[in-house]
């Protein structure tokens, strides 16, 4: 029977197969017909359709923040993922493993179990994002030793204290990447009257997206031009062009953009998960606080990758920060981690069948 591990993300779905590794990395989007119903593209092929369909023409996400929006769409989603991956969806159903946010409650869990189910799975286990996320960046769990990590994916951001094999505080915020691509588009609204779409704003952070201000850090960003893209970087890491919509004429326009309007336009979102660490730090037991002040932070998921965000944190927590290698897999690998040991997982998991 294969052994699967699935880290189902607001922005991207990645699959680990047990012996073969990471075999699907794609976003987690769908371009559904709306005059016939079915589903035209899925993945990387539906991402580049964003903004460029027709009417009849839709591109879903069916997960946001980390639970399931569309239940059809997601399971279609699903299906297609693992036929990619070369699963076997008859006879011997392969059993998996999948990460959710801490937050989600019961029905939202039941809901991820039954998405999985119906695309072809034999049995499915949920476990935590950033208790995965840790041991997929290397953190050995199990001891009775304090461990922080916060993972900042595309939906949530999630913060953890762990010991023993088990989260003793944390907190899930329905903050992410996507928050921060919304906050530059409203920014980019408001001060320059221009309307960039969400895809635009993805490539800005990533190119110059920063959260303090370039005189306050000396790391200089690279930056990426896609083929195709509405960016024009212009060789200057601290700035570039990006093409809109002018919201009073109603004619396409380029505004140059800096990264000290990016530190404007993401101070709000980055201010809800800076409380949200300290809010969980003030939480934690003495005794592993201590250990917390020795061995920092480490920061998890695609948002780690931010300019300047473990300057922002070290900041407001007064606790070393670092970026985990390989930030935006560490969920994934570290579900890997776990399918390696699947005889020990078999008396902690529990598996749910249909």
């Amino acid at each position: 029977m294969k052994s699967i591990g699935i880290d189902l993300g607001t922005s991207n779905t990645r699959i680990f197969i047990k012996g073969k590794g990471v075999r699907l990395n794609e976003p987690s989007c769908v371009a559904v017909s709306d005059t016939e119903d079915v589903v035209t593209a899925v993945g990387l092929d539906a991402a580049r359709m964003v903004g460029k369909t027709p009417d009849s023409v839709s591109v879903l996400r069916p997960v946001k923040s980390g639970v399931i929006a569309q239940f059809d769409v997601a399971v279609a989603m699903m299906e297609a993922f693992l036929k990619k991956t070369g699963v076997r969806l008859s006879g011997r159903h392969p059993r998996v493993i999948a990460s959710v946010p801490y937050s989600v409650n019961d029905v939202e869990k039941r809901a991820v179990e039954e998405v999985i189910l119906d695309a072809g799975a034999k049995s499915v286990a949920l476990i935590e994002t950033a208790l995965v996320a840790a041991v997929g960046a290397g953190i050995r769990v199990t001891r009775p030793h304090g461990s922080i990590v916060v993972d900042i994916g595309g939906g949530t951001t999630e913060a953890a204290v762990m010991s023993l094999g088990g989260i003793v505080v944390a907190r899930s915020l329905r903050v992410g990447g996507d928050t921060f691509d919304e906050a530059i588009c409203d920014y980019v609204r408001r001060k320059y009257n221009v309307q960039i779409s969400e895809t635009t704003a993805e490539y800005c952070k990533r190119c110059i997206g920063t959260v303090v201000r370039p005189e306050e850090s000396l790391v200089r960003r690279t930056q990426e031009s896609l083929p195709g893209s509405p960016v024009s970087p212009r060789g200057n890491a601290t700035e570039m062009e990006v093409r809109g919509r002018d919201v009073i004429t109603g004619l396409p326009v380029g505004q140059r953009l800096t990264a000290a309007d990016m530190v404007e336009a993401t101070a709000e979102p980055m201010g809800k998960i800076t409380d949200s660490i300290r809010s969980l730090l003030e939480e934690t037991p003495p005794e592993l606080s201590a250990d917390l002040y020795g061995d920092g932070i480490l920061l998890t998921g695609g948002g780690a990758l931010m300019g300047g965000i473990c300057q922002q944190i070290s900041q407001a927590t007064h606790l070393k920060t670092t970026i985990a290698k390989n930030p935006m897999e560490c969920s994934v690998q570290g579900i890997g981690r776990l399918l390696a040991f699947q005889g020990d997982i078999d008396r902690i998991i529990k598996f749910r069948s249909k």
